[in-house]
This record gives structure tokens, C-alpha cells and sequence, in this order.
């Protein structure tokens, strides 16, 4: 039993291995790059990225579902102890980030905040991410940072637009930046 330890371990930290390269390969040349690339990269064979990953699609998706863990964590952090004039603000452009990587690797996200087909692993994620923004929604409504007659799915529609917007004008950052300060001033009081 104590020599599957080491292995388990061992096969723990190329797991993660795998993912920070894939990450790294994908985001920096592009999803077509090659999956001996990412092996390559990883410090591993190519088989071992297999056994963790049967696809190149699931590697794509737990590096989406990993990315957008952090932005939860980090929405959930804001939600509890953030500024509520904020809070929301700062959450919606990290997703709207988040959205441009997840296009560019080919995941998408519908407009209720639902895993598209296909993408299971982040369907859990998009439900904890619902609940981060109604609470979010909730402070910043609070603190009259943002109108009353909204609902979380408000919020989550006017993200499914600026990212289906984002991706079908292929915005830059700037050109992001700019529609996010748009919405986010419907959304303010009257």
C-alpha cells in the first residue's frame, strides 16, 4: 500500500504538471498546437498526458474549468468581504477576461451561465458563479451601486452578450474595457 502512495503522488504532480503547460502552450500559440507539445512542455510523456486527459477537449475544458475556479474563488472573496460598490464591477471584467481566453480555446459558456454541451466540468462552476454574483448583486444593490430591478440573470445575460459581442468582433482589451464601462453604466442607478 505505501508504494501506490508515491505513485499516486508522483502521478498527482504530473497531473498538475500537465495542466500548467497546457495552459501555458494553449493560451500563448493557440488550441491547434499539438498535444506532444503540451507533453513536451510538461516535462512528461505523451501517454501520461492521455491517461489524465482521453482528449485534447477534456485537457482544454479542466484548463477553462481551472481558470474559472479561480475567478469563483475570487468572486466569492469579493462577495464577502469586498467593497459593494464594486465588487460586482470587478467580478463582471474578470469574467469578461475569462470569456476571451475561454473563445480562444474554444469553450463556450450559454447565456444562463450553463456549461454549453459537452463541457460538464463546468457546469458545478457556473452554478457557484451564479451564486457569487447574486450575492454580489445583492451588496452592490445594497450600497445603491446598482439598480434595483435586477436579478442575477440580469447580470449573467448582460455577460453572455458582451462575450458573444467580444467574440464575434474579436475586441482587443481596450475595445473590451470600453463595452464593459458601457454596460456596467446600465446597469448603475438612475
Amino acid at each position: 500500500m505505501t508504494a501506490d502512495r508515491p505513485r499516486r503522488a508522483d502521478a498527482a504532480r504530473n497531473r498538475i504538471r500537465v495542466l500548467e503547460a497546457a495552459e501555458t502552450v494553449f493560451t500563448e500559440r493557440g488550441i491547434e498546437e499539438p498535444v506532444e507539445k503540451v507533453a513536451q512542455a510538461a516535462g512528461v510523456g505523451v501517454g501520461t498526458v492521455y491517461r489524465h486527459y482521453p482528449t485534447k477537449r477534456h485537457l482544454v475544458e479542466a484548463i477553462v474549468a481551472r481558470r474559472m475556479r479561480r475567478v469563483v474563488d475570487e468572486a466569492r472573496i469579493l462577495a464577502a468581504q469586498g467593497d459593494p460598490r464594486t465588487g460586482l464591477f470587478d467580478v463582471m471584467n474578470r469574467v469578461m477576461a475569462e470569456a476571451i481566453v475561454k473563445m480562444h480555446l474554444g469553450v463556450t459558456i450559454d447565456k444562463t451561465g450553463s456549461a454549453a454541451a459537452g463541457a460538464e466540468p463546468m457546469a458545478e462552476i457556473a452554478g457557484d458563479l451564479t451564486a457569487a454574483l447574486a450575492t454580489l448583486l445583492a451588496r452592490a444593490q445594497q450600497a445603491d451601486a446598482v439598480r434595483h430591478d435586477l436579478g442575477p440573470t440580469d447580470i449573467l445575460q448582460t455577460l453572455y452578450g458582451l462575450s458573444a459581442a467580444a467574440e464575434h468582433y474579436r475586441w482587443n482589451a481596450a475595445e473590451r474595457s470600453h463595452a464593459i464601462a458601457i454596460a456596467v453604466d446600465g446597469l448603475r442607478p438612475r
